[in-house]
């Protein structure tokens, strides 16, 4: 379809860009605009990616809410923006459960010894550092609440082992490439079923998996052990405990399935744990916002937005590092090369996207004139890799200004990318989202897949390693072009909302713009993932 600034009209198009030149190379940019090839070559030329992702993910680590680690964190965010000139502060929020991780230790000592990868999971009691030692048992399979009430006494000082085991660890791609015809067929349907009936004895005994482990801390059980398999080599999602006195730790797919099958032979398996860590009680909790004032029209807003808290099984490298430090980096190059911009320029990095949006649902409820002012916000959330989706977000008349400025992106950088007029309003997933239902102008950046929900999304697995530095400096350019375009653009981006929805095939319900749903200032049980 020929592209023209007139209103759009069809779902999507994708643009092709020409052969990328080598990094740094101005040489052959498609584009003459000097701020735009100024901010190439410092993409290219400059870039603080690296650095910027090995200390916040090597030195600094995981950033799970509450904890000081993101504490720390964000207060490296404010002073490495303050040392380029930008105006950033953290601002309170609310507060949530601090909890503080120290190390833990995991080892099967009986029928045999094997030091177990596991770790306890996030908000989990440890031992006060003292290892702890005991049987494993299997939860029954259960027909009524009567059978869980009759188990209950028989956890008593044992470790219980809440999840499904994998019949096999191995991915489904090995199956298939490897296995005899029907094998992995076979396998699938058998793993399916078995799955299904542990499913319904959980059911059948009237709890889920919030409820469970906090009746197995009541009848005194010394632990609560789970797997939760990604699906790839290695992967388990970890996320947080519901138990507030006994620990709830989680093993690898293969050392939980070793354990299981122990106690399921009656083969007497016994762990040992050592574990530290601290409740802190509830603490403040933060957002980190930088400043580039606007020059013309400060009343008016572009928002580079990322989530900065993770989950703490990894480093939270893909979710949400890559985002954060993309947005980092768009503001120092747009400080080096664009310092004084027509409307203010802002980057939010959000704290509790992982519970709830928090910190931008927060913001939006305390920011009204940012929400109102709002030229157009970025946003970047799932991974590595180049970015090729963006959506209008369901604004019919945003799809004008998203095109002028995608226009003028030099060619290496929009080849691809696949954009959608007037698409979707997202009600949720990421923090765009609490933008959308509020009606302002919020767009998410969608990049390249490189393995991330089957691999890095919330495991442990989400490292410095996965980073792919080539697609980063490309969407550094791509964001900072953006962010510069919105902010000379002299039209104001379009907020009409698309009016016909798309019959959701889960509910069977036509579609409708998306609430806002209130922030969450404070945690509690309900408000954990």
């Amino acid at each position: 379809m020929k592209m023209s600034f007139g209103r759009w009209t069809m779902v999507g198009v994708v643009l092709a860009g020409l052969a990328a030149p080598a990094p740094g190379s101005t040489q052959s940019l498609t584009v003459e605009d000097p701020v735009l090839r100024q901010i190439w070559q410092q993409a290219m030329d400059n870039s603080h990616l690296e650095r910027l992702a090995q200390v916040l993910l090597d030195s600094l680590g995981p950033r799970l809410v509450g904890a000081p680690q993101a504490a720390g964190a964000q207060e490296w965010a404010v002073k490495t923006m303050g040392g380029w000139g930008i105006q950033a502060e953290r601002q309170q929020y609310g507060t949530w459960e601090g909890w503080d991780r120290g190390v833990s230790h995991i080892d099967l000592v009986a029928p045999r010894v094997r030091s177990l990868e596991g770790r306890t999971l996030a908000f989990s009691p440890g031992t006060n550092g003292r290892p702890v030692e005991g049987p494993a048992v299997a939860l029954p399979t259960m027909a009524s609440p009567a059978d869980l009430e009759a188990f209950l006494p028989q956890a008593r000082g044992k470790y219980v082992l809440v999840s499904f085991p994998q019949p096999t660890c191995r991915t489904n791609a090995q199956w298939q490439e490897f296995g005899a015809q029907g094998s992995f067929d076979r396998m699938n349907q058998a793993r399916q079923a078995a799955e299904r009936a542990w499913n319904a004895s959980i059911q059948a005994a009237g709890v889920n998996a919030r409820d469970l482990p906090v009746r197995l801390e009541a009848a005194g059980a010394l632990g609560v052990v789970s797997s939760t398999w990604a699906g790839s080599f290695g992967t388990n999602r970890v996320f947080n405990a519901y138990t507030r006195r006994v620990p709830t730790f989680e093993l690898s797919c293969e050392d939980y399935g070793l354990v299981y099958r122990l106690a399921a032979n009656n083969q007497g398996p016994r762990l040992r744990l050592t574990a530290e860590a601290r409740n802190l009680g509830q603490v403040p909790v933060h957002n980190v916002i930088g400043t580039i004032p606007g020059t013309e029209f400060p009343d008016e807003y572009v928002l580079l937005s990322a989530h900065f808290d993770s989950w703490d099984g990894g480093s939270g490298a893909t979710d949400n590092g890559t985002g954060s430090i993309l947005m980092m980096e768009a503001m120092r190059i747009l400080k080096q090369v664009y310092p004084n911009p027509k409307r203010t320029i802002l980057v939010g990095l959000w704290d509790s996207e992982e519970q709830g949006l928090n910190g931008s649902r927060a913001f939006v409820e305390d920011h009204p004139k940012v929400v109102e002012g709002l030229q157009a916000l970025f946003n970047q959330d799932n991974g590595t890799g180049r970015i090729v989706n963006l959506s209008a977000s369901g604004f019919v008349d945003a799809g004008e200004s998203l095109a002028r400025w995608i226009s003028k992106l030099p060619g290496e950088v929009t080849q691809g990318l696949n954009f959608s007029v007037p698409g979707s309003a997202s009600g949720g997933g990421t923090d765009h989202a609490a933008f959308v239902c509020a009606g302002a102008p919020g767009f998410n950046l969608g990049a390249l897949n490189w393995g991330y929900f089957d691999h890095t999304w919330h495991t442990q697995r989400d490292t410095f390693d996965k980073l792919v530095f080539d697609d980063l400096k490309r969407n550094a350019v791509m964001i900072a072009s953006l962010a510069y375009l919105a902010s000379e653009d002299p039209q104001r981006t379009g907020r009409t909302k698309r009016s016909i929805f798309p019959v959701n095939p889960m509910s069977g319900q036509q579609g409708s713009w998306p609430a806002c749903a209130p922030a969450t200032r404070r945690s509690g049980d309900s408000e954990r993932m």
